[in-house]
């Protein structure tokens, strides 16, 4: 009689223990579904905005040092495994970004002089100018890129 009272309780204590475990999992994988449509959303955000900065870009309505300051920043965000070597496959963009991304910007550059400013505004522009071509070259390119990542993110 005892066996049997023991024997009904670990059931019990079993069952219960299953349905708990049973319960996380359900939780989890939830959890799981809700980051991936996440990061789904992320992509499909960033490939947006690289597409509209390019495009921007390309006909003139954007500089091209603040466009590719923009461009390379959400690329390093892109929240996809084993993402390509950006640098090596649109290398003016990124050459422009590493000159172009020591001049001062927002409140720093508010609080620089007259004359500093507009000393690093000939220099950005003078840098923009022997990049403009390659760069303008590579834009269609990563506006593919992002285009195909797009597709691949709805379909």
């Amino acid at each position: 009689m005892l066996w049997a009272v023991l024997s009904g309780i670990a059931l019990l204590i079993i069952l219960g223990l299953g349905f708990y475990a049973g319960k996380l999992l359900f939780l989890l994988n939830q959890q799981k579904k809700r980051q991936e449509a996440a990061r789904q959303s992320r992509i499909v955000n960033i490939t947006d905005s690289v597409i509209v900065i390019a495009k921007a870009m390309d006909q003139q309505q954007c500089d091209l040092s603040e466009g590719v300051i923009r461009i390379v920043n959400l690329l390093n965000a892109l929240p996809i495994s084993s993402p390509p070597d950006f640098k090596a496959q649109y290398p003016h963009i990124h050459a422009l970004f590493t000159e172009v991304s020591g001049f001062a910007i927002l409140e720093e550059r508010q609080q620089l002089p007259k004359s500093e400013r507009r000393k690093q505004d000939i220099a950005r522009e003078q840098i923009e100018s022997e990049y403009e071509s390659k760069v303008l070259e590579e834009l269609p390119a990563l506006q593919s890129y992002c285009g195909n990542l797009l597709a691949a993110q709805n379909g």
